[in-house]
């Protein structure tokens, strides 16, 4: 099941910082909270602030996924080609033309994977321009049990703006990193 992602914009990380605090006071833990902002100097001199990787904040795995769709159809016109034509049949034999098709998917999936490092994650890219003028954007991932606590803790927060809501992270990915502690602070 994946979780609600609720997005708010705000230009005071200090509120921002409350916010969060109160969130998890409330029983919202760490790893459903971040704060995605293109100043990671000024985030981390916020000790509890829970920033967005700066992995997270580039586009690798959803350009790699794709990369690796257009190799697979690459690879399968490929395979298709040397039965459709009868290579197999001729000298040349099976081997070569699947380890080619390997090769097309990797290099597909790896291309995939370069463009996204120098491209803005999708999720948020519609918060550049927010994000340019030095606001920064904060996003809760909630289970339907704790809208309301998110509604409640929020009215005491007139300065914070919505920005949408979206499907969020895995729950079993939140669960593992509960589990595990996979969340540092700086």
């Amino acid at each position: 099941m994946k979780l609600e992602r609720s997005y708010f914009t705000s230009s005071s990380l200090d509120d921002l910082e409350i916010f969060e605090e109160q969130l998890e006071g409330a029983g919202i833990s760490t790893p459903q909270i971040h704060v995605l902002s293109l100043d990671d100097q000024i985030v981390s001199d916020h000790p509890h602030l829970h920033e967005v990787q700066s992995l997270m904040k580039q586009d690798i795995v959803h350009k790699s996924i794709l990369g690796a769709v257009v190799g697979i159809g690459l690879a399968s016109t490929l395979l298709l080609m040397a039965f459709r034509f009868e290579l197999v049949n001729m000298a040349v034999y099976w081997t070569p033309v699947v380890f080619l098709s390997v090769v097309i998917l990797g290099f597909s999936t790896w291309l995939g994977g370069f463009a996204g490092i120098q491209t803005f994650n999708y999720r948020f890219s519609r918060f550049e321009k927010i994000l340019a003028e030095g606001h920064h954007v904060f996003f809760v991932d909630l289970e339907p049990n704790q809208e309301k606590i998110l509604e409640k803790i929020l009215k005491l927060h007139p300065n914070l703006d919505r920005a949408g809501t979206e499907g969020g992270s895995p729950q079993w990915l939140v669960s593992l990193q509960r589990k595990f502690g996979m969340i540092r602070h700086s």
